[in-house]
């Protein structure tokens, strides 16, 4: 017997247009008799905010579920928790994209049917994405220490700069005095790494990025490493805290703790179209090529 289809849904709770998205892809999985798991609180958020009505499903309460493939529905962000409630599973993630830019989240609504279909078909292109882990000297952390984009260590609640002793295995790199050093793989190149002027990296190159967050020193500059290189970090601050934030979920330490960075030993599994590549991305969303002097007539 044919095992049954089963699709994971997961959302943020706080986009209302979200409600004709829902029904949409509710409508497509029962087109294909594909059986929806949804994430219980946005189940919550759904039929008593939205008044969604949702068939039978199985509700999503911790990280304890398995399907064929889970769906995000939102921007990035939402897309990044969504990679966090998967972790290590290998389950396929297809972001469909209720938010802007939509790096991570690039399907549209509009043939959510059709896109389900090619998946089911193997029709779309999986993108393995490499993962950062974090470790601290001082037992564990309370969120998850795992980040798809990027790991930021980040000055607290002080105007004053941080310093952030790096080393690269056992040789030492520098001291950057700066208001934060962000840590990204190849898919965190073109978010909160870019837009403090790091590099953009092509999937599956291998690297992490170190990317200073307003440097004191004019000669501090951006540096790509290979991801096999294991980065500690070591933090002083005139309050004596910092904080991390992990693909944006924030956590704050004492300058006692000390904080290893590594390549994780899972990647997450990025669902995507085989027609269009990283290149058509950057120049269709960042508008790489584009000239604003010329007026298309």
């Amino acid at each position: 017997m044919e095992k049954a289809k089963r699709c994971a849904i997961f959302g943020n709770t706080y986009q209302p247009k979200k409600c004709e998205a829902v029904q949409k892809l509710l409508d497509a999985l029962a087109v294909s008799d594909i059986f929806p798991l949804v994430d219980h609180p946005f189940y919550d958020y759904l039929t008593e905010e939205m008044h969604v009505r949702i068939p039978e499903c199985q509700f999503i309460e911790d990280d304890d579920f398995d399907a064929d493939v889970a769906v995000s529905m939102g921007g990035d962000g939402t897309f990044l928790t969504t990679a966090m409630r998967v972790g290590k599973k290998q389950i396929p993630i297809l972001g469909i994209n209720t938010g802007r830019l939509g790096f991570l989240a690039d399907f549209s609504l509009d043939d959510i049917s059709e896109t389900l279909g090619r998946f089911f078909a193997g029709q779309l292109r999986t993108e393995r994405c490499s993962v950062l882990q974090v470790e601290c000297s001082e037992g564990q952390m309370q969120g998850y220490p795992f980040a798809l984009n990027e790991v930021a260590v980040l000055k607290h609640d002080s105007s004053s700069m941080i310093s952030i002793r790096v080393d690269l295995g056992d040789e030492y790199l520098t001291t950057y005095q700066a208001d934060g050093l962000v840590i990204n793989t190849p898919t965190g190149s073109t978010a909160y790494a870019l837009s403090v002027g790091g590099p953009v990296m092509l999937p599956g190159s291998e690297n992490i990025g170190l990317v200073p967050v307003a440097p004191h020193g004019l000669t501090v500059r951006p540096l790509t490493l290979p991801d096999n290189l294991e980065i500690k970090l070591t933090v002083e601050s005139r309050s004596h805290n910092f904080l991390v934030a992990i693909d944006g979920r924030s956590e704050s330490f004492q300058d006692t703790m000390k904080l290893t960075i590594r390549k994780a030993p899972y990647q997450v599994f990025v669902l995507k179209r085989p027609e269009t590549t990283f290149l058509h991305t950057l120049r269709s969303k960042l508008l790489w090529g584009s000239d604003a002097r010329v007026i298309e007539h």
